[in-house]
């Protein structure tokens, strides 16, 4: 039985149960949202980790990417990615490598990440296809699902597949036109190949097949938004949508199918749409986990894209997302460095938080009350420790002039907490020490 059909059956796992208590929820309601769909558990039966839950009113989770390209593979680099992300806080990870030993790299990240991993497997089908056949167009519907079996059989935690992108998707983006059509790129191997064979796209042909592998590791299905805007002037469209609704579709038969699943959401979409979005996304697909990338505000943030997508992601979470996916500064540029990948991570960060704050989350706050604390007792060693990047305070705190250690270097003598101490401390020492009036008051007639 999968983690689905086990909680159908009213049957609260130990699996459950440590989850449950990590997020300061009831098993037995974690347990029944497991059931109807609204939250998933992010581990594939044969990966020993922690397992990490992700859904209906708990900690908002982010996701990190790392990966090669055909023009810069180096195993060492990527595992040293993934100590980064992991020290700073992601709860997963997804590799998406399409250069050099894809599988070979898949199963060392598998090996050393101590996080649920995600993978998204048409690109290395695609990778395959072009080395086979000369063409991706050429790949086939088993190719497909072969790899897809391997990511099963290695452990991989859940897998981004583009369900949604049919061909009644692809003709509504015909009609309506886009200024940046397709960006994602598994969309575009799929759309490709689609077009060339004038075929149905195999995922959802033959989601059944998916299903059954899925079902075989407890894999989850991330059912993935091939069609996702890449620019704010494409957001909210009726691609996108059309997409939207048939993933909401396929996420309710996974459900009967004892299989869990999430939605990936966009993209580029601007600030007043992105509540929009994600009340779209919660009403058509159920509740269903919604997984997004930031959303980026802005299309001109280049080398800054972390900021934009922090900026959305923050909104979204708020509004009703449940997971992000990061962005880096090198976004839309190049692979990230070690740098990109940290400032990705805390970036996100920061908006999940953020965004567990204003839902109310069970102890969202927590950290930072004790943080305040902190501040008004001028110490700076527990104000280290509770950042979500303690060795840049600790050079910053390092760089001030040591005439300054207890206080920050921005006030100095004119700290605002040692003023109003000093003031409210010496206010009540002088009425403690004035003289009292001993004159009798008679009250007025």
């Amino acid at each position: 039985m999968t983690r689905v059909q086990k909680a159908k059956e009213g049957i609260v796992t130990p699996e459950v149960t440590r989850c449950a208590e990590r997020e300061g929820v009831p098993a037995e309601t974690l347990s029944r949202d497991i059931a109807e769909g609204v939250t998933v558990i992010l581990r594939n039966c044969i990966h020993e980790i922690e397992p990490v839950a992700v859904g209906r009113g708990l900690r908002t989770k982010v996701n990190a990417n790392i990966g090669t390209s055909k023009d810069r593979v180096s195993i060492e680099d990527e595992l040293r990615k993934l100590d980064v992300i992991v020290r700073y806080g992601a709860d997963t990870v997804m590799d998406l490598s399409t250069g050099g030993p894809i599988k070979e790299l898949r199963q060392m990240i598998l090996k050393h990440s101590p996080i649920p991993v995600g993978t998204v497997p048409i690109y290395e089908a695609a990778v395959r296809a072009a080395e086979r056949h000369g063409s991706i167009v050429k790949m086939t519907p088993d190719e497909i699902f072969e790899v897809i079996e391997e990511h099963g059989r290695d452990g991989v935690d859940f897998i981004t597949v583009h369900c949604g992108l049919t061909l009644r998707a692809v003709e509504h983006l015909r009609k309506e036109g886009r200024v940046l059509d397709v960006v994602s790129r598994g969309g575009a191997f799929l759309l490709e190949w689609m077009v060339y064979n004038e075929r149905e796209n195999p995922l959802y042909e033959h989601y059944d097949r998916l299903l059954e592998i899925a079902y075989r590791y407890d894999m989850t299905l991330s059912l993935g938004d091939g069609l996702r805007p890449g620019c704010l002037a494409d957001a909210t469209d009726r691609a996108q949508i059309e997409e939207l609704i048939t993933l909401g579709e396929l996420h309710q038969i996974a459900l009967e199918r004892g299989v869990q699943s999430m939605i990936e959401g966009p993209g580029h979409v601007p600030l007043h749409q992105i509540e929009t979005n994600i009340r779209i996304q919660k009403h058509l697909c159920k509740g269903a986990p919604f997984y997004v990338l930031g959303p980026l505000v802005t299309d001109i943030a280049v080398g800054y894209d972390h900021i934009a997508g922090a900026i959305g992601g923050a909104l979204a979470a708020w509004a009703g997302a449940d997971f992000l996916c990061y962005l880096t500064p090198s976004e839309h540029i190049r692979l990230p460095s070690l740098e990109d990948v940290k400032e990705g991570v805390i970036a996100s960060k920061i908006a999940a938080h953020a965004a567990d704050i204003a839902k109310g989350v069970p102890g969202a706050s927590d950290r930072d009350l004790q943080m305040a604390r902190y501040r008004k007792a001028l110490d700076w060693e527990g104000q280290i420790r509770l950042s979500l990047d303690p060795d840049k305070v600790r050079r910053y705190r390092q760089e001030a002039p040591p005439q300054e250690s207890e206080v920050c270097s921005m006030c100095g003598e004119f700290c605002a907490i040692r003023t109003v101490e000093r003031a409210l401390k010496g206010n009540q020492s002088e009425k403690m020490n004035r003289p009292q009036d001993s004159r009798t008051v008679v009250p007025a007639d």
